[in-house]
Order: structure tokens, then C-alpha cells, then sequence
């Protein structure tokens, strides 16, 4: 299924008429599977072939191609649905972390507050059965800590405070988002590392008309390249095999590697400028702003002293019984609330240090591959030499729709009238060049 729908997007990306190395090229699939994946969407959305004179194959899809495939395809149907419901649990899953810290805020709150009253009014029966020590009636007053949470703090759950919030910028995240951001990250920015990988390296050998020598793909080759330095080269087997490439010897002995599948193309395409090297993104700690992980900490903070200060205060558990309800729950699920709270504060610290860590190895990586890339430019005679040989297999052939000899889209009784006509006005031209004419 993720196959067909790669496919489906590579055809559609390079309008409708392509090629087996156009798909794989653009797709970063290997030739073979390619080959196989084209035609078996060709066959379930009836895709026309042009076959041209020199017996290479064109694939001519409908413009409709997502809708035919929709039409026959329950399991794309059903994965397109799941696909939209999956996009809504994954966002009621993103903003419930932000929502329990509420909840458990709150629960805490109140739960502190509920003890410290009964704490307070057993205080004061205890003062006034011993008589009043103190004159005046103000000896037996506690002060108790006011706690405050103001209402900026809920205004997401406001429906009038839209006229209160401030503009958000297109693009930012909500703080029930930002929370989840804050807690995991915002997933890995180089996790289509592999496909963009072989993506460029296709580009590399269509942008050098598809011959190219082992120092143009050694800095896109990452953890595939180790040992790229030796003169055996065979940290290239990998694109050979993919790209169903064929290694050719220069007259001085040089390794030149052609790719005949990659020369082939539906039609002649802008010049396609390949980055230099293969670039990892580096890793983002949160896209949140700043303003909302600072207040996601101080919350998470304030989640975690109110434990704290809630765990010394339910050592009573005879005043805890007597309350029993909002207090009772909080007493239930006191190591759930402590556990939440250290860990609000815990994951993001221990991810901060990781993230530090990874972006080191992910510079370091790609300082390396830019190395390799600078080292074309070093021109000795013997690179010179096989850049040389491999221009001489540079080629592109482009499948145009003047000179095929066979296609799906025509009656093949009408293909051959033209053919005959087309034979017998070429023998006519003949003809008149012997003559003069």
C-alpha cells in the first residue's frame, strides 16, 4: 500500500508520462522494483504503453489516476479513511498530556485546599475546648497560602476569549500542542533520510547524463560510504545494484559507472542541479516558542511542588477518610500525580542532553560527506581522466511520440496503415534523392 501510493505520487510529480527510470529515479526505488510496482499500476488503472523504435517503453497514465484507483481499490478507499481518522486521534493524543497536566493541576489544587480547611477548623475547635489561652479571639488564627491560578491559564477553554487571545501567528502550535512538543519533540526531521539519499543520488547520474565516477556519489552515501577512499570501490555496489548500474574501465584503468535505465526519459526535463552533498537536518528540541515552554515548565513545576506539598499533607489518614471524595480520589491517585509531574520535568531534561548529542553527530556527519565533496574539486590526472571517459557515456534518450512503433492508445489496424504509409514515404524520399528530384 505505501508502495503503490510512493508510485502514484511519482507519476503524478512527473505528469502523467514516464518511464521506468523516471519512477525509480524520482522515487528513489530500485529499478527492478520499480519496474514491477509501474506495471502493476498500469495494469489497475489501465495505463496506455508507448513503445518506441528502439523498443523502449513509455507508461501513459490517466490524468484522474488517484479517483480510477479510488474507484477500484477498497483498500485504498478504507486506507484514505483510516488516514483521516488516525489524523484525529493523533491530535486528541498530542493535546491530552497538556489536558491532564490541567486535570492534575486542578486535582491538586483542590485537594490541598480541602485539607488545609479541615486542618484549619480542627485547629480552632482544638483552641476553643482549652478555653481561649488568648485574649482578644485572634490567637487561634492560621494563615493559610492563598493559591492563585489565574485565568489566563484556561483560556483555551473559554469560548469568549477569542477576543482576549492574542493573534497567533499561521503555523505556530496551540499550547495543548506545545505541550506534547515540549514533552516528546516534534518527531525525527531526517527520517526520510534513506529516500531522499537515493532520490538525489538518481539526480546525480541523470544531471551527468547518467555515467558518473565514485567521487560524485560518495557524499551522499553516509554510514554506505565507509571505506570510500579505497581503490576498490566497492562501497558502489549498493547504487549498482539499485540502479541496475554496469561498471565500465577507462583506457588508463579508471572506474567509470553507467546506468543505461537512467538515460531513458518520457521527455527532455529542466537541468536538474543536484545538491553537493547529502545534508541531515538537525534536530529541533521543540517547535513551541519560548513563551510556551516557560510556561509548560512552570506548570510542570507547579504540578510538582503541589504533589510534594500533597503527599506531606495526606499523612493523615483519618482526616482523608473523613473528607473522602475530591480528597480520597487525590489520595488514590497521589503516586500517579507524583509520578506525571517528575516526569513532565524529567523527559524534556533527559531529551534536552540527547538532542545536544545527536545534532553533534549529525554536524560531524555532515562536515564529512561536504569533505568528500570537496575532494572533487581536487582535479588529479587520474580523476581528470576517468571524468574524461565518462563524458563519453553521457546520453539521453528521449521518448517522444514522433517515432513510435508501437501504442495502446491507437487501433493497432490504424498503427500499421501509418506505418505502411510512413515506410512507403521514406522509400518515395529515397527515390527522389537517387533521381535528382
Amino acid at each position: 500500500m505505501a508502495q503503490t501510493k510512493t508510485i502514484t505520487q511519482a507519476v503524478e510529480r512527473l505528469g502523467y508520462r514516464v518511464t521506468v527510470g523516471d519512477v525509480a529515479a524520482e522515487a528513489g526505488l530500485p529499478l527492478l522494483e520499480a519496474q514491477r510496482a509501474v506495471l502493476a499500476l498500469a495494469a489497475e488503472a489501465q495505463a496506455n504503453l508507448q513503445v518506441s523504435e528502439s523498443g523502449e517503453v513509455a507508461y501513459v497514465f490517466p490524468k484522474n489516476l488517484q479517483a480510477v484507483l479510488w474507484s477500484k481499490s477498497w483498500r485504498l478507499r478504507w486506507q484514505s479513511t483510516w488516514e483521516k481518522i488516525w489524523r484525529v486521534l493523533f491530535y486528541l493524543i498530542r493535546i491530552s498530556f497538556g489536558v491532564i497536566l490541567i486535570l492534575s493541576l486542578v486535582l491538586i489544587v483542590v485537594a490541598i485546599t480541602l485539607l488545609a480547611i479541615a486542618a484549619s477548623s480542627a485547629g480552632r475547635e482544638d483552641n476553643d475546648s482549652g478555653g481561649g489561652g488568648h485574649s482578644g479571639g485572634g490567637g487561634g488564627m492560621v494563615f493559610m497560602p492563598r493559591l492563585w491560578i489565574g485565568p489566563d491559564i484556561f483560556w483555551m477553554f473559554d469560548p469568549r476569549s477569542d477576543r482576549r487571545r492574542p493573534a497567533r501567528p499561521q503555523g505556530n502550535l496551540n499550547w495543548l500542542e506545545a505541550v506534547f512538543s515540549f514533552l516528546f519533540g516534534d518527531g525525527n526531521p531526517n527520517a526520510d533520510l534513506d529516500d531522499r539519499r537515493w532520490k538525489t543520488i538518481a539526480q546525480v547520474i541523470q544531471a551527468n547524463g547518467g555515467a558518473v565516477v565514485a567521487e560524485q556519489i560518495t557524499p551522499f552515501l553516509g554510514d554506505l560510504g565507509k571505506g570510500w577512499a579505497n581503490d576498490l570501490e566497492d562501497f558502489m555496489v549498493p547504487v549498482l545494484s539499485r540502479f541496475n548500474g554496469m561498471p565500465q574501465v577507462s583506457p588508463q584503468g579508471g572506474l567509470v559507472y553507467q546506468f543505461p535505465e537512467l538515460q531513458v526519459t518520457a521527455k527532455a526535463r529542466r537541468t536538474i542541479t543536484p545538491p553537493r552533498f547529502l545534508r541531515e537536518l538537525p534536530r529541533r528540541f521543540s517547535q513551541a516558542t519560548s513563551g510556551q515552554i516557560m510556561v509548560a515548565i512552570g506548570l510542570g513545576s507547579a504540578n510538582l511542588i503541589g504533589a510534594l506539598v500533597l503527599g506531606n499533607m495526606l499523612q493523615d489518614q483519618a482526616l482523608v477518610s473523613q473528607l473522602g471524595g475530591i480528597v480520597a480520589l487525590a489520595n488514590s491517585l497521589y503516586w500517579l500525580l507524583l509520578g506525571y509531574g517528575s516526569a513532565f520535568l524529567g523527559i524534556p531534561l533527559g531529551r534536552y542532553f540527547w538532542v545536544q548529542r545527536q545534532n553533534h553527530r549529525i554536524e560531524a556527519r555532515n562536515l564529512e560527506r561536504e569533505q568528500r565533496a570537496a575532494a572533487l574539486n581536487q582535479l588529479t590526472p587520474e580523476r581528470q581522466e576517468k571524468l574524461a571517459f565518462a563524458q563519453t557515456l553521457t546520453a539521453q534518450t528521449v521518448l517522444g511520440t514522433d517515432d513510435l512503433a508501437y501504442t495502446t492508445e491507437v487501433d493497432l489496424t490504424e498503427q500499421e496503415a501509418a506505418q505502411k504509409d510512413k515506410i512507403d514515404a521514406e522509400w518515395q524520399r529515397l527515390l527522389d534523392q537517387r533521381d535528382g528530384k
